[in-house]
């Protein structure tokens, strides 16, 4: 398995602007570190400003935030609308233009439908769903102004393509996910702007980390693994990997694509 520290950089994204949400942890985070070794102007939002402030020094082991990309931060809840706005605007105020959005921000609940509640319910459609929602609005604004067009990236999830246990809140947030991105990318792709998803399997995040230490959580890894046909858990590097690609222009012919990064999970 290829580690993050041993890919070269390839300038695949150099002098883009990108706007990544849900970047202090996990996927986001590992895309914002990506996407600042090829060469883009990252805005990062999240709503842990402390664990976002890392990004700029590196604060993950040496990997850095560097490669001759420049790097600001929001701090914002997206499923706030003057905050989501606000994420765009900082690129446009900063960079002068938006060039690629990375729709990643999401809450995780481990629950099944009797033990989730309504307020749960609400919570992860907010951030989930609306946050996605607005995120990608303000950024077609802004996308279809330009000449270029641009790209969008929403993280979706295996459990936005198939039924799986204990997703009662989170899977049914992450179809919203799968379908805005089909609906998006039909409806803009007249005017140059690529919408596409990425549906990650179980990775190895912080979110998961901490699920060993719920009730009942390690026993839920353990099952889930084995249906993961690679036996083992994706890395955030993994899944940045592919966002990278439907983000840069090797991906130019490709919309409305929902692209498990999952083991083989949705093979089978």
């Amino acid at each position: 398995m290829t580690t993050e520290t041993t890919r070269q950089a390839t300038g695949r994204l150099a002098g883009r602007v990108c706007v990544i949400t849900g970047a202090a942890s996990g996927i986001g985070r590992a895309t914002a570190l990506r996407f600042a070794r090829e060469g883009a102007r990252v805005v990062a939002t999240d709503v842990n400003a402390a664990r976002l402030a890392t990004l700029g020094d590196g604060g993950d082991g040496g990997s850095g935030g560097g490669g001759g990309g420049d790097m600001a931060t929001v701090v914002g809840d997206v499923s706030r609308e003057e905050d989501a706005r606000r994420m765009i605007a900082t690129a446009v105020e900063r960079f002068g233009r938006l060039d690629v959005l990375v729709a990643n921000a999401g809450v995780l609940p481990l629950s099944d439908v009797m033990e989730s509640t309504g307020e749960q319910w609400d919570r992860v459609m907010a951030v989930d769903g609306k946050g996605m929602f607005l995120t990608c609005k303000y950024a077609i604004e802004v996308m279809a102004g330009q000449e270029s067009g641009g790209a969008i990236v929403c993280t979706s999830s295996i459990s936005g393509v198939a039924g799986q246990a204990r997703q009662a809140v989170y899977g049914p947030a992450k179809f919203v996910a799968s379908g805005l991105t089909k609906h998006l990318a039909v409806e803009w792709a007249g005017r140059g702007i690529r919408v596409n998803a990425v549906a990650p399997g179980t990775i190895e995040t912080e979110r998961v980390a901490a699920a060993r230490t719920e009730p009942g959580g390690q026993e839920y890894l353990s099952d889930i693994v084995e249906l993961h046909p690679m036996h083992r858990f994706g890395t955030p590097e993994e899944v940045a990997s592919a966002i990278l690609f439907l983000a840069s222009d090797e991906a130019s012919f490709i919309t409305g694509v929902v692209l498990p990064v999952d083991g083989g999970y949705l093979a089978q």
